[in-house]
């Protein structure tokens, strides 16, 4: 062991060099050829570099020359010989049982990976397809260019084989060009081969792209859409330096025992068929703290504080998942004999719970009271038992001559709280005599941030691994804060002096409360609200139609989340019900206990009767808004507040909930993706700063740029201090966004030294190349139109963030900006559909689309939708245009717009056989237009049955997934309406995605109708 500090770490780390993350890896110093390098040159090279490696090359050609080395490989793995017919047989049974797809497949890697065999000769043996408790018995081999069939022929660069079965795959591409074009060839091969019948390709586990120059990986869920490449990874090093070279990378991450121990060990296969692979701060904090109890236990040292230590990773991160893996991981251990996941709250307690079973189901042990973590502590199983500190300290005054006392135990603390601090901390140190104690936290204590001296690693020992949220920016693992200080309040700014603040604090408390400011506050935030958090745009997440993000506004008591409540329902009173927001409210009793950390926030239980009437009573009248709003039927009475807690929870998650105010409750330990805006009245300051920040800069998608702050006291120092605390000296120009004035006129990006455009250049140049982009004809002009597109609406997406870009007269006309976006949707359907309108990638002057990224959920943002067109209809026929004109300027606004492109020639036929001259009003059109979509829908729906002679069900089958928006291919659903085929050839197969890819063109034409 050997101890080391990183500039930014306030704690030792303590260091181990045997795990398969490197403590510090150094940059091979052997030079390189520094000659262009093609493709193939890279390829031929990673293929050389693992076979030095120990990897056995073989050259296999197809599909059948992969099944004839796998049988080999199955064979010496488990020291069996199958005949032709057994080998037949264990395929048909398990290995590519009927209907089995990707997620199928994963499950064997990942979960069922023996299989009770019956030989012929009736003896039964277990046959591993991995070995996961000696992993050196896997046998590792490497092959490239390995013919790929199915909807397309495809080629695949470099692919790993374990054990004869391809669970590792590389997509190559010279240096130079854009990683993204990697990523979205895995995800056209995903399409069109890998995941073809019969193809061994559907066993791949992870995915791995390079360009020489960067190389991520990442887990085969990713690749089934062409918007997860944020869900890409590199790899690092113990103090989180990436190691990215292909070479580095190949002699890291593809090192034998690495790849096998993330295959085996650092994956999870969670409950919604998602493989989750851990990233390389994940696995050596799990590497590390499994060293810790390992050495330990070694050198006896079980029940002193040398025995623990704790984890810095900073919110957002997935310490959950980290946690999650080291207590699994620890419960394996022979000499554990119970491991503790110890929260510090009753909703955590549940949220734990409910994320523990997602990783992995019948997981965890869970207690309601006292009695019940009794049990669980006396149940002889390997499971984690997930209590809160209360409890334990409830469960160690009650029992205090238990058994469990002499075990090794092992206690993981989620978030360091102010609790963990105290006496229950203290008793049950004293009490337990094996233990081995770590700690969980984004925002330390440190001497700096301490009110009393206690520290987090004076409890919890020596800093094992840290991760802080400058790694997790620069890694894209979590979002940006743009911090606004606004001064509508600065009247009242002597209430907020900090000196002398006894003879202020009564002053502060009227002056902060004053009606004035409070409907001034409300006014601004009901303002810039729809701004702020893009309410009027649109994006898709998870096959739902969303529309914004939502926002919470932390206040600083009690009475002022009562005051600010009445507040926005007395000023949105007179809306109509779809301008309204949806506000709601949260809080409880606070109890006076003494604070550990400066600007610590308080911990609000769930002791409703503690609080004084008034704040009760009001709490009851939320609660009935609430309950009339979502028909529900939660109270303050008995266990419903904590249910009105989690429901509410739920809700702010599913964005049903526009605006949060909260005293403390929801601004630490909380994660809602589609939350972007935090609105502050409130003093906050180092932990509590970073933690009620760090609620809105979860990453969600590319629309989603950045976590909003704004902030109604002066806190420009506290968050800086905070800053520099929990990040380091340099941090503030990695953790806060740009001004306005650089995302206009354009910047100099500090760490990577590249010139950023500014808004005002592009619009310019957008003008100045492109001022008819109807007309563009070349197909290069073609894709240099679409990548300075793409670069505009990414900047205006960030501009729409901040309140000065209201007033910006527009460089871009809004018909010149309509024409754009229909020319920008022509060019990438027809990068999408060859031969459909243009093929972009054939002919003579080939040009080469895949290294564009079309900014889709950027266009869908500013969506037209469907009652627009129809009003528009009205509207021109209203001015007695004739028919062509309003076809022509009804098929200009469709073509400019995703979401209504598939409904173009529903809406054209709509047009033609009705008498737009009888349409009086808006209720007319819908009524007219709805009746016959719907006869258009059912009509479609029976010629494709009948053309295709579906099965019964098949009507309600296409129904359902007109309903839901997308069609349903998991299951066997969609496998039970075709019409029997014969499996010969992938007959079969080609059938049903023939059928799959006429339904979902019924589906993009009649959703929402």
């Amino acid at each position: 062991m050997s101890e080391t500090t990183t500039n930014y770490d306030k704690s030792t780390i303590a260091e181990m060099n045997n795990g398969i993350i490197l403590a510090n890896f150094e940059k091979s110093q052997v030079a390189r050829d520094g000659s262009y390098q093609s493709e193939a040159d890279l390829e031929r090279q990673m293929v050389e570099n693992l076979v030095a490696q120990g990897y056995e090359y073989i050259k296999l050609s197809s599909n059948k020359d992969l099944y004839s080395n796998l049988k080999t490989q199955i064979e010496k793995l488990n020291k069996v010989s199958f005949s032709s017919e057994e080998w037949s047989r264990f395929l048909l049974e398990y290995l590519d049982a009927p209907n089995d797809g990707m997620i199928e497949k994963t499950r064997k890697i990942q979960e069922d990976n023996i299989y009770d065999f019956t030989f012929d000769d009736g003896q039964v043996k277990n046959i591993k397809i991995i070995d996961k408790k000696n992993i050196h018995n896997n046998f590792l081999q490497v092959t490239n260019q390995v013919k790929g069939v199915g909807k397309a022929n495809n080629r695949y660069d470099v692919t790993i084989l374990v054990n004869g079965l391809p669970l590792v795959h590389v997509e190559l591409k010279k240096r130079g060009v854009d990683l993204h074009e990697a990523f979205n060839q895995i995800h056209r091969y995903s399409k069109e081969s890998f995941n073809s019948e019969a193809s061994l390709y559907r066993f791949v586990q992870i995915f791995v792209i390079s360009n020489g120059t960067y190389t991520r990986y990442f887990a085969n869920t990713a690749a089934q859409s062409k918007n997860n490449y944020e869900f890409t990874c590199e790899w690092a090093d113990a103090k989180n330096k990436v190691i990215c070279d292909l070479e580095d990378f190949t002699k890291t991450f593809f090192e034998k025992r690495v790849i096998l121990e993330v295959l085996t060990k650092y994956c999870i296969f969670d409950v919604s068929n998602t493989l989750l692979i851990m990233r390389p701060y994940q696995i050596a904090a799990t590497e590390r703290i499994l060293w810790k109890i390992r050495s330990s236990y070694e050198a006896k040292k079980a029940g002193r504080p040398e025995a623990g230590g704790f984890i810095w990773h900073t919110t957002g991160s997935g310490k959950t998942l980290t946690s999650f893996k080291a207590a699994r991981l620890a419960t394996d251990l022979d000499y554990i004999d119970k491991v503790f996941f110890v929260v510090d709250r009753k909703d955590l307690d549940y949220q734990t719970m409910k994320e523990y079973q997602r990783f992995q189901p019948d997981s965890v042990n869970g207690s309601k009271d006292t009695k019940e973590l009794k049990k669980c502590i006396e149940k002889d199983d390997n499971r984690i038992v997930v209590t809160t500190i209360q409890k334990l300290n409830e469960f160690v005054k009650r029992n205090q001559t238990h058994e469990i006392y002499d075990k090794h135990c092992v206690f993981i603390f989620d978030e360091c709280h102010r609790s963990q601090f105290g006496d229950a901390q203290r008793n049950i140190r004293k009490a337990f005599k094996k233990y081995y104690q770590f700690g969980f936290t984004g925002t330390p204590i440190f001497s700096e941030n301490s009110l009393n001296g206690e520290t987090t690693a004076g409890i919890f020992g020596a800093q094992l691994h840290s991760y802080v949220i400058t790694d997790a920016i620069r890694d894209g693992k979590v979002l940006k804060f743009k911090v606004d200080y606004n001064n509508i309040t600065a009247k009242f700014k002597s209430a907020e002096k900090e000196e002398d603040e006894q003879k202020l604090k009564k002053l502060e408390n009227k002056m902060l409360l004053h009606p004035e400011r409070i409907t001034e506050i409300t006014k601004y935030i009901l303002d810039v609200f729809d701004t702020k958090t893009h309410r009027n745009e649109y994006y898709d997440l998870k096959h739902r139609r969303m529309n914004g993000f939502n926002a919470m506004f932390a206040v600083q008591s009690v009475d002022a989340a009562k005051l600010y409540y009445e507040e926005f329902k007395r000023q949105q009173k007179d809306l109509p019900e779809d301008k309204k927001l949806r506000v709601a409210t949260i809080y409880s009793f606070v109890e006076n206990e003494e604070q550990r950390a400066i600007g610590e926030i308080s911990e609000e239980n769930f002791d409703v009767s503690a609080m004084d009437s008034t704040a009760k009573e009001f709490l009851d009248k939320v609660i009935s808004d609430y309950n009339g709003y979502f028909k529900t039927n939660y109270s303050t009475s008995g266990g419903e507040f904590q249910n009105y807690y989690k429901d509410l929870s739920l809700k702010v998650k599913e964005n049903k909930i526009d605006l949060l105010i909260v005293v403390g409750m929801f601004l630490t330990g909380f994660d809602a993706p589609t939350l972007n805006t935090l609105f502050v009245d409130k003093n906050l300051r180092y932990h509590g700063l970073i933690q009620a920040y760090s609620r809105t800069n979860r990453i969600l998608n590319s629309v989603k740029t950045f976590g909003n702050i704004v902030c109604f006291r002066d806190l420009e120092k506290a968050t800086q201090d905070a800053i520099k605390t929990f990040g380091d000296e340099n941090s503030l120009n990695i953790i806060l966004e740009k001004s306005y004035e650089d995302y206009m006129h354009g910047f100099t990006d500090e760490e990577s030294g590249e010139i950023i455009k500014g808004y005002v250049d592009i619009c310019n140049e957008i003008v100045d190349k492109f001022p008819e982009p109807t007309e563009i004809v070349l197909e290069a002009d073609k894709k240099e139109f679409a990548k300075l597109f793409g670069e505009l609406l990414k900047s205006e997406n960030i501009l729409k963030n901040f309140d000065e870009f209201e007033n910006f007269e527009k460089i871009i006309s809004d018909r010149q900006m309509q024409d754009m976006k229909s020319v920008y949707v022509d060019i990438r359907q027809s990068t999408i559909n060859p031969g459909h309108g243009g093929d972009p990638g054939s002919g003579e002057n080939q040009v080469d689309f895949s290294d564009v990224e079309f900014q889709i959920d950027l266009l869908k943002t500013d969506e037209i939708n469907l009652d627009y067109i129809l009003s528009l209809i009205l509207e021109k026929s209203k001015e007695n245009e004739d028919v062509e004109s309003i076809k022509a300027e009804v098929r200009r606004v469709i073509r400019s717009s995703l979401g209504t492109r598939a409904k173009e020639d529903l809406i054209i036929d709509f047009i033609n056989t009705t008498n737009l001259s009888e349409l009086n009003n808006t209720d007319d059109v819908l009524e007219s237009f709805y009746s016959f979509a719907k006869k258009e829908k059912e009509s479609n729906i029976k010629n494709l049955v009948e053309e295709e002679r579906l099965k019964d069900g098949s009507t309600r089958f296409i129904g359902k997934a007109i309903d839901k928006g997308y069609v349903e291919y998991a299951g066997d659903e969609l496998d039970r309406i075709i019409p029997p085929t014969s499996r010969r050839r992938g007959a079969r197969e080609k059938k049903k995605e023939s059928v799959l890819e006429k339904i979902r063109k019924i589906v993009e034409v009649f959703v929402g109708i």
